[in-house]
């Protein structure tokens, strides 16, 4: 691949997350400390990335890479999203807040697809250059999320015009990208394409069912960790919550570059049932740790995520693709994509704000007063019960050892 299709492709990636990254991670502090919102307000600003989900397929897959240039639809949607950051940056009422949050999310969704075929488009051999190209992704997101806690901004609106600067930016870089043209429209997208409702199919099976349900319920206690943890670590006095956090990218990368060797020995449903119990023990750290002398139990909750993330959601992904026909693969990763990230987040989002407000007090001077034990403590019972049900209902694939390897 040239240097200069690496370069832009690469730089992409990382504008493309370091958005992203700059305003999700502090939004909650941002809204429960610097507007005063309770937990339901924050969990409905939280709940429009998961609407997003639900419709972006729709857009990129019936219409935006059928009739235009992806990089052009790339632009137009960062410059919309970019346009919604800046507006939602200076939007004090929760109700319009929302709306604006919720057309952000139906021009930012699209472009984590488009970001893709973008980068599919240009490369040679997807399996051994597309990861050196989507790693910028993850430093972008870190490097966002170090900027926003250097500046002590968190519970500012700061964030929303760092990320709002940056999609239009994007938008404005995204006519110097390698032209990927619309696809040919030789067969007809119907609504069951899109959703991958061939996959349906596969439920059949019962392991895949219970694998099926397992990501959605295993998504409602994750929801917690993007929606409440930078509001958390700021109030039990962690300082530059937002930089801490990206040890959890740090971690993403990190074990993602030792799957291999776990997956080939463990086994799809070990690796899956690790990433399960990390969910739990992450949460169980979060309400037994503190600021002072425990705060190593909050950084560790913190670094799980690589686990968390990299055993249950990327080892899916490959049981979905080895299990699932050739024929139907990729309408598998569709239905699975939207179960997890659509619905379960969604519903996550919902489940989040109403248990923080239950747990939620006004002391004499107005202030709430969050009783985060008690908080964290109920989505690591939820992961806990969980995973007594995965581990009792799903059987591991019968795979070859070398075909999970070719998977990675």
């Amino acid at each position: 691949m040239p240097f200069k299709t690496r370069f832009l492709l690469s730089t992409m990636m990382f504008l493309q997350f370091f958005v992203w990254g700059a305003w999700f991670v502090t939004l909650g502090t941002y809204l429960g400390q610097g507007l005063g919102f309770d937990g339901v307000q924050i969990g409905a600003a939280y709940s429009t990335m998961p609407w997003g989900a639900l419709i972006a397929p729709f857009f990129v897959g019936m219409v935006a890479d059928r009739f235009f240039n992806s990089e052009h639809v790339l632009a137009a949607c960062h410059f919309l999203g970019g346009a919604m950051l800046l507006l939602a940056s200076v939007t004090t009422d929760s109700t319009l807040l929302f709306w604006v949050l919720m057309v952000n999310a139906l021009a930012f969704n699209p472009t984590l697809a488009l970001v893709n075929a973008i980068s599919f488009n240009q490369l040679e051999d997807t399996g051994k250059q597309f990861p050196a190209i989507r790693v910028f992704g993850t430093l972008g997101w870190i490097v966002a999320g170090l900027i926003v806690g250097f500046l002590n901004v968190e519970a500012t609106a700061v964030p929303l015009q760092i990320a709002g600067g940056a999609s239009i930016a994007l938008g404005i870089f995204a006519f110097f990208l390698p032209k990927t043209p619309p696809k040919p429209t030789g067969e007809k997208i119907t609504v069951r394409d899109v959703l991958g409702l061939d996959a349906l199919s596969l439920l059949k099976d019962r392991s895949f069912a219970v694998f099926t349900l397992g990501s959605l319920l295993i998504c409602i206690p994750l929801a917690f960790y993007y929606n409440f943890t930078n509001l958390f670590l700021n109030e039990v006095g962690v300082e530059n919550a937002a930089g801490k956090m990206t040890m959890g990218q740090m971690s993403e990368v990190l074990f993602m570059l030792v799957m291999p060797f776990f997956l080939v020995r463990l086994g799809i449903k070990n690796m899956l049932l690790i990433g399960m119990a990390a969910w739990g023990a992450r949460y169980l750290l979060f309400a037994f740790g503190n600021s002072q002398e425990l705060v190593m139990m909050l950084y560790l909750g913190i670094i799980l995520h690589g686990i968390c993330y990299d055993f249950f959601f990327v080892t899916g992904q490959i049981h979905v693709d080895t299990v699932a026909p050739k024929r139907i693969q990729a309408s598998a990763q569709g239905f699975i994509t939207l179960v997890t990230y659509g619905l379960g987040m969604l519903i996550g989002a919902w489940a989040s704000g109403l248990i923080v407000d239950a747990y939620t007090a006004t002391d004499a001077t107005g202030e709430s007063v969050r009783n985060w034990q008690s908080i964290w403590i109920i989505p690591a019972a939820m992961a806990g019960i969980i995973i007594v049900i995965f581990a009792l209902f799903f059987k591991n694939p019968k795979v070859k050892k070398e075909d999970l390897a070719e998977a990675l």
